[in-house]
C-alpha cells in the first residue's frame, strides 16, 4: 500500500510551524481571539496605559471602604467603566492590540516560548 494521503484541513494552519503550535507567519484570526484574547489584551493595556489614575483611584477607595466600597466607590466605578468603554471604542487603539497580539503569537508559534515564561525567565536573572 502507498504512503497515508493526508486530506487539508481548516485545523492544519493552526498545528503546523515549528512546534506544533501553528504558522507563525499566519495574520489570520480566529473568533475567540477577534472575541476573547484580543478585548483581554485592551484591558489590559487600557488598566496600565490608559486609564491608570482612574484605576489607582478605585483601588484606593476600595482599599479604605472595606464591605461598604460598593455604594462609597461607585463615583471612581464610574469614572472607571468610562475611561475604559472610550479606550475599547478607539480603533486605533483596537488595532494597536491586535498588532501587538498578533505579533506575541508569531514569536510564541515560532520559538514555543510564551510572552509570561519570557518574562519570568528574565526575572529571574
Amino acid at each position: 500500500m502507498g504512503e497515508k494521503s493526508h486530506k487539508k484541513s481548516v485545523y492544519d494552519k493552526y498545528v503546523g510551524g515549528p512546534h506544533g503550535l501553528g504558522d507563525p507567519d499566519d495574520k489570520s484570526l480566529r473568533k475567540v481571539e477577534i472575541d476573547v484574547m484580543i478585548p483581554k489584551k485592551m484591558r489590559e493595556i487600557a488598566k496600565t496605559e490608559k486609564c491608570f489614575k482612574e484605576v489607582e483611584a478605585f483601588t484606593i477607595c476600595c482599599k479604605d471602604s472595606g464591605l461598604l466600597m460598593v455604594w462609597k466607590c461607585r463615583e471612581q466605578n464610574s469614572m472607571l467603566k468610562e475611561c475604559l468603554t472610550h479606550w475599547y471604542q478607539d480603533e486605533d487603539f483596537r488595532n494597536r492590540c491586535t498588532k501587538e497580539y498578533l505579533e506575541e503569537r508569531t514569536e510564541y508559534r515560532r520559538t514555543g516560548v510564551t510572552l509570561k515564561q519570557k518574562q519570568r525567565i528574565g526575572s529571574s536573572m
